[in-house]
């Protein structure tokens, strides 16, 4: 879709957001393949961890990967992929999403990747890349060098996977808790606003008293199998995944150790864990950010996986759709480009100052050229619907999506296209706190992000 017709359609729909076009196509299930493939997105030594505001790699503790799956006939090839990094942003994720396409002979908008938002990993942001260039004394946001191998890496191993599918006959569903991990961290004061934050780590005794307060408690695990066999198993859990970080060692965190281990468990089964609408949900009350809690924390993640998997009951495959809606929302008014670049120029200013605006800066010139969108997409089979969503979303979504799919099993994946950094829900954004203080878009994101979740599960 062009930037003009895109605007046209859009033109009016929403008070300081726009949506663009939707669809959602049933294919018919006959002779459907999967495939499964994985590669290694470990940055290398030097390389900047979340935007370069934190020490760079010095070692290796563990790889970072991208693990994903191919649905073949079902119209198109549908791609899914979740990758051990804090984030790809605006035309990082579009070019991810287009090479993996391309491996798969598919068009970008049956693609969806998903970062699973460890902070001893990339944040990757073309565009935000550019605007600190421009300055040789901050540290590179992403190696666009490293990027582009990475993304001939990710479209070869697509391809390579290809002629390896196999069939695809029964999927499966459960969700089982996970304990004393999720807590959400907006602690608010008598006067209903926020008067604190409890983050991934907390080692206030006060703080860590307080209410667990709204999460989604439950992990999701939607399996797919080849006749009687488990071939992939994808986890759903809302939480932001940092036990601990900053000291250059990267690592996928808890929720990829646990993700691993359940691997090496079942070597057979592919399995993948994506990142609910976590943005306001944290490990702080049960993490008091000691190395010690790491494996704990991975521990009751990996409880809840098997958990689920012990629940599932396959049943043949009936129906599959895929569904998209393309969303740009309206950034706030408060941002000022060129004030924001002033502020970058700076030198007397720390790096966090300087870098992390840049984020904001592209995604304002991402809005002030009227696109591209982001693609909302979901992949819907019999009583079963995943939501690829954009972000930081807020926990409120997901649970807002599994009223909206009564009947239907839904899962969300949140921490897709990065470029609107947090999304909270128009009811957050006068109680204040971090998250609002560090969202790109004004309150109409609830009104268009509810909207496409509503289309995404073709109730609008």
């Amino acid at each position: 879709m062009s930037r003009r017709t895109f605007l046209t359609q859009s033109a009016g729909l929403l008070a300081g957001a726009v949506l663009g076009r939707s669809a959602w196509s049933d294919e018919p299930a006959r002779d459907l393949k999967l495939a499964t493939f994985r590669f290694d997105v470990t940055p290398p030594k030097g390389h900047s961890l979340c935007g370069g505001w934190i020490t760079p790699v010095q070692n290796v503790e563990t790889p970072l990967q991208a693990i994903g799956l191919v649905i073949l006939g079902a119209g198109q090839p549908i791609v899914l992929c979740a990758v051990d990094w804090t984030g790809l942003l605006n035309s990082a994720h579009v070019e991810f999403r287009k090479a993996l396409a391309a491996g798969a002979g598919t068009t970008p908008d049956r693609v969806a990747v998903q970062c699973v938002h460890p902070h001893d990993a990339p944040f990757a942001c073309l565009d935000a890349q550019k605007i600190v260039a421009q300055h040789p004394e901050l540290p590179a946001i992403v190696d666009v060098e490293f990027f582009g191998q990475l993304l001939k890496t990710g479209q070869d191993a697509v391809a390579a996977a290809i002629p390896h599918a196999r069939p695809l006959t029964h999927i499966a569903t459960a969700k089982a808790p996970v304990k004393e991990v999720a807590a959400n961290r907006r602690i608010l004061g008598p006067d209903g606003r926020v008067k604190t934050m409890r983050g991934s780590s907390c080692a206030d005794p006060a703080l860590r008293a307080e209410p667990e307060g709204l999460i989604d408690p439950d992990l999701r695990t939607i399996a797919f199998y080849s006749g009687d066999e488990r071939i992939v198993a994808c986890h759903y859990y809302a939480c932001h995944p940092m036990s601990h970080y900053g000291k250059g060692q990267v690592s996928p965190d808890f929720c990829g150790l646990a993700r691993q281990l359940q691997q090496e468990a079942e070597p057979g089964c592919t399995h993948l864990y994506f990142n609910g609408c976590g943005g306001n949900v944290a490990a702080g009350k049960y993490n008091d950010g000691t190395p010690a809690m790491r494996p704990v924390l991975r521990d009751r993640i990996l409880a809840g996986m098997q958990a689920s998997l012990a629940l599932l009951k396959p049943e043949p495959i009936q129906s599959v759709s895929w569904s998209t809606c393309e969303i740009l929302p309206g950034p706030a008014a408060a941002w000022s480009a060129d004030a924001i670049r002033k502020q970058i120029a700076d030198s007397t200013q720390p790096v966090v100052a300087r870098n992390r605006p840049a984020y904001t800066v592209a995604w304002l010139d991402r809005c002030a050229a009227g696109g591209p969108p982001i693609v909302l997409s979901g992949l819907h089979l019999n009583g079963a619907s995943v939501l690829h969503l954009p972000a930081e979303s807020f926990i409120e979504y997901q649970l807002r999506a599994q009223q909206l799919g009564t009947g239907r099993f839904v899962a969300c994946a949140a921490y897709g296209d990065g470029g609107p950094w947090y999304i909270p829900t128009k009811e957050a954004y006068p109680l204040g706190g971090y998250e609002v203080s560090v969202a790109w878009c004004d309150a109409g994101v609830d009104d268009v992000l509810t909207l496409g979740i509503k289309k995404l599960l073709n109730l609008a």
